[in-house]
C-alpha cells in the first residue's frame, strides 16, 4: 500500500518509537502515584519528555508543557480555559472542528465571535485581522496550517496584531508540529496546541498544550493529580492544574523517542523531504485536464498537503478507486473543515486529500500522479 494520508496520522514512524512503547508497557509504573522505582522511572521519563518539548517549541517553562490525549483536548483546554460568556474572540475560516465546535458552544452562551474569511484559494487577508481584532478581544484562535489546503498562516504577524489589542494568541499546530518551525517566544504564541501522532511521529493518544508564562487557564477537568489530595479543588500549579487523571506514560515514552529521532535527524531535513514529495505531486497533477487543485503553493512554508477534485466526481468515489485499483490510501470528504469547504465551493463534492511524509518515496509519488492521470482520463 502507498500511504498518502499522513495528515490524518503518521503511519511510517521511526522503529525506536514502537520499541519505546513496548518497553514502557512492561517497565513503567504510574507517574506521580508512588515512590517506588517503576513509578519514579515513569516520573523521570515524563519530565524528560516535557523538557524536550519545551526546548523544541521554545516554551520558556518546562512545567508549562501539559500532556493531553490529542490536539482536540489541548484546544478544548485552551479555549474553555480562557474564554467564557460575554468575552470576544476572533478565529478564521481555515479552522478544524476542534476549534469551531468549542467556539460555537461558547457563542451559544454569549461569546462574541468573528471570523477572518478566506478566498477561493484558501488565503486570508491580514487586513481582516487588523479590522476584526479590536480592543477588548480576549483571544485569537487560529490554525498554523489548514488540514485541507496546507496553507499556512504568518503567526508572528497575527500575534503582533493580537497583542497590540491585548488579546492572546491560541494556535492549533496539529498539522505543523514536528515539521514547520515553531518557537513560541519568537512567534508570539501564548498557547500552543499540538498532537503527537502526526508530524511528531509519536503514538496516537498523545498531544499537549504549551503555555506562555503569565497565562492562567481554568482547569478543563478535575480529578486525581497525585498531590494535594485533601484539597477540594484542582492544584493551582502547572502542570497538575490541567493534568487530572493518569497520564498516557506508555504513549509519552514513544513520543519521547520520536522527539529524540527528529532532533537527531533534523526537523529541517525531514520537512525538506516531505516538501519535495508534496511539490512533485502538485506539479504532476495540476495541469491534468479535469483536475482542480486547492490551495496556495507559492508559500515557502506549508503543510505537506495537496487536495484536489476530478471534474464533478464525488471525492469519496475517487478515493475508493485509488484504494481499490491502485492501492493508494488518501482521505476524502469534509475533513472536519466545514467553513473552508464553503469557501472553496466544495461542500457537496468534498475533496480528495493527499498528504505526504518524510518517508514518502519518489516512486510512490510518481505512481500517485499516474493514478490521477488514469482516473481523469476515464
Amino acid at each position: 500500500m502507498i500511504y498518502l494520508d499522513s495528515a490524518a496520522t503518521s503511519l511510517h514512524k521511526p522503529p525506536q518509537v514502537a520499541r519505546a512503547v513496548a518497553e514502557a508497557i512492561i517497565s513503567l509504573g504510574n507517574p506521580a502515584r508512588g515512590a517506588h522505582e517503576v513509578s519514579l522511572a515513569a516520573d523521570r521519563m515524563v519530565y524528560e519528555t516535557r523538557r524536550l518539548l519545551a526546548a523544541f517549541f521554545g516554551c520558556p517553562k518546562t512545567e508549562n508543557v501539559i500532556f493531553t490525549s490529542n490536539a482536540t483536548e489541548a484546544l478544548n483546554a485552551a479555549i474553555y480555559g480562557v474564554l467564557g460568556p460575554g468575552d470576544r474572540a476572533v478565529t478564521t475560516d481555515l479552522e478544524h472542528n476542534s476549534v469551531l465546535r468549542p467556539l460555537y458552544d461558547l457563542q451559544g452562551r454569549g461569546l462574541h465571535l468573528d471570523f477572518v474569511p478566506v478566498d477561493r484559494r484558501g488565503r486570508v487577508d491580514y487586513a481582516d485581522f487588523e479590522r476584526l481584532i479590536v480592543p477588548g478581544t480576549k483571544a485569537v484562535i487560529c490554525t498554523h496550517a489548514s488540514n485541507l489546503t496546507g496553507n499556512s498562516l504568518d503567526l508572528a504577524r497575527i500575534a503582533a496584531i493580537a497583542h497590540s489589542r491585548g488579546a492572546l494568541l491560541i494556535v492549533d499546530a496539529a498539522q505543523t508540529a514536528g515539521l514547520l518551525p515553531i518557537h513560541m517566544g519568537d512567534m508570539g504564541i501564548d498557547l500552543l496546541c499540538f498532537t503527537g501522532h502526526k508530524g511528531l511521529m509519536g503514538p496516537q493518544g498523545t498531544g499537549g498544550l504549551c503555555i506562555s508564562p503569565g497565562v492562567e487557564l481554568r482547569p478543563f477537568k478535575r480529578g486525581g493529580s497525585g498531590v494535594h489530595s485533601y484539597d477540594r479543588d484542582q492544584p493551582r500549579d502547572y502542570p497538575t492544574r490541567l493534568e487530572a487523571g493518569t497520564l498516557n506514560a506508555h504513549g509519552i515514552a514513544g513520543l519521547k523517542a520520536a522527539l529524540v529521532y527528529i532532533t537527531a535527524v533534523g526537523r529541517e531535513r525531514l520537512y525538506a523531504k516531505e516538501r519535495v514529495g508534496m511539490l512533485r505531486f502538485y506539479e504532476g497533477v495540476r495541469r491534468i485536464p479535469g483536475v482542480r487543485v486547492y490551495g496556495d503553493f507559492l508559500q515557502a512554508l506549508r503543510a505537506g498537503i495537496v487536495s484536489l477534485n476530478i471534474r464533478d466526481e464525488d471525492s469519496a468515489a475517487v478515493a475508493d478507486a485509488l484504494a481499490v485499483d491502485f492501492d493508494i490510501a488518501v482521505r476524502a470528504g469534509a475533513h472536519c473543515a466545514p467553513r473552508m469547504h464553503r469557501a472553496l465551493g466544495t461542500v457537496e463534492q468534498g475533496a480528495v486529500r493527499f498528504s505526504f511524509s518524510p518517508f514518502t518515496t519518489e516512486e510512490e509519488v510518481e505512481t500517485a500522479i499516474k493514478a490521477i492521470k488514469t482516473l481523469a482520463a476515464e
